[in-house]
Parts: structure tokens; sequence; C-alpha cells
């Protein structure tokens, strides 16, 4: 039995080395070790998918940070690279306040329409994966990246033309953000926290680079974030289901080359 027991662990053994070995005999990338870095900004728009849904607008918010970036190989025509970003954004929610007949709701104190919006502060974290068709050095690059993102929670900070404490409840459509009387701790949604912290999700995004050997690399890219945790708790006793992010941004981000590859062939 024992002696059984050591021959499979040797046929194993043999298969892993195998398995390694064709591995590296098999590949056929053009080796790469470039290291860039470089800064980042932009616009973000952002909403929170609430269940109960409260009816929303999209939020404007500034996003800026640093870009790291790895590249590894040239695998056929496709440029392999990690990319890692430290952002600061301006994230959050709109609330679209309208009665039945979806017509702006008038402040009670205000010939205005009644408007509240949450910005929420976090620091932002993307890992990509990279994959880029075209010129390294000199001239365009199309590029797709997708990957986790982490944030965390900074700051909140509620705006509103309105007494919070006393919204026009009597005109208005959607009773959600009204004071809640199964929720005594609260005056309402209005009043309530970000309770979890820590944010996380899938962004992904796609690009146009335009690199010059000596001036660097100039970015533009859209990408989207959909939030897999949730900003409030979402057990029975909680009110929300689901409180989760969504977002959609654009940025410029401009990249310096530390470290380059010696290879004339590279274009």
């Amino acid at each position: 039995m024992m002696v059984a027991i050591l021959n499979l662990r040797k046929l194993l053994l043999l298969g892993l080395l195998l398995a390694v070995t064709s591995g590296v005999v098999a590949q056929v990338g053009q080796y790469r070790s470039e290291f860039a870095a470089g800064v980042n900004g932009g616009y973000v728009l952002s909403n929170v998918g609430f269940s109960p849904r409260i009816p929303q607008s999209m939020l404007g918010g500034k996003t800026a940070g640093i870009t790291l970036r790895y590249t590894c190989e040239k695998y056929f025509n496709s440029i392999c690279a990690i990319v890692a970003e430290v952002n600061y954004a301006q994230t959050g929610w709109k609330e679209r306040i309208e009665d039945i007949n979806e017509n702006p709701v008038m402040a009670l104190d205000k010939d205005e329409p009644e408007a509240y919006s949450r910005v929420v502060d976090y620091v932002q974290v993307p890992v990509f994966a990279r994959l880029g068709w075209g010129r390294e050095r000199s001239g365009f690059q199309f590029f797709f990246q997708i990957g986790p993102q982490l944030g965390y929670y900074l700051s909140e900070k509620a705006i509103a033309n309105f007494d919070i404490d006393h919204p026009n409840a009597q005109d208005r459509a959607s009773k959600i953000s009204m004071p809640l009387q199964n929720y005594p701790d609260y005056k309402g949604i209005y009043h309530m926290p970000i309770e979890n912290k820590l944010d996380y999700g899938i962004t992904g995004s796609f690009g146009l680079e335009f690199s010059n050997r000596y001036l660097g690399h100039f970015l533009f890219d859209a990408r989207y974030y959909f939030g897999l945790g949730n900003i409030y708790g979402n057990t029975k006793r909680d009110f929300f289901g689901k409180s989760n992010y969504a977002n959609i941004a654009v940025k410029l981000s401009y990249l310096f080359d530390i470290s380059k590859t010696t290879n004339p062939k590279i274009k």
C-alpha cells in the first residue's frame, strides 16, 4: 500500500514537471519588462441600486489619482500588462423627486423643485488585466482592461434645497425617502449614514493610447463599475435588501516610462 502511494506521488510529480516544461516550450510570446507611472483624472457618474427602489438621476463627480503599469509580454498581436490605480472619487446618488404625473415636486418654502443628493468620497483601488493592440513606442494603441476594484469610504455630504425633516410628502409619488415609522432609530433615509465603509466590485474599460518615444503615453478611456457589496445592511431586519453602486467614468491619463525593454524591433 505504501509503495503504491509513493509511486502515485512520483507519477503526479512527473506529470506536473511535464506540464510546466511543455508550457515553457509552447510559450510563443515576446518578452517584455516595462514599467510606467503617471497621473489620471476625469469625471464619474454614479447612482445606487436601491431595493426598494429610489427614483434617481446620475450624480456627477470628480476623480483623480495615480496609475502604475507593468507590461510583461506581447502574445501574438496582444500586448499584455497589469495596471493598478489609486484614485480619489466623488460618488453617491441624486434622487429624482416627482409626483404621480412625473412632474417635479416643489419645495414647501421655495418656488423651485425639491432636490436632494448624497455625495460620498472614496479612495478607490482598481487592478486591471490589460490587453492592447497597436503601437507600443510611437503611435496609437487600442486597449481593453478588466479587474476587481476596492473602495474605502472617506466622508459623505447631503445636499438639499429643502428641510429634510419636513419634505413635501403630500405631493410625492415615492414615499421611500419619507420618515420610516418602523425604524425609530432614523428620522428617514436622508439621515442614514453609510454603514459599510468597504466597497468592492468589478470594473472594466476600453480606450485609446497615443505613445511617443520622448513624451510618454497619453490615454483616454471609458469605464464601468458594478458594485458587488452594499453600502447599507441587507439583513431581514434592515430596510434595504440591496444598495450597490454603479459608476460610469471617463478618464484622461498620462504615463512616463521608468524602464523599457531593450529591443529595436518594438515599434
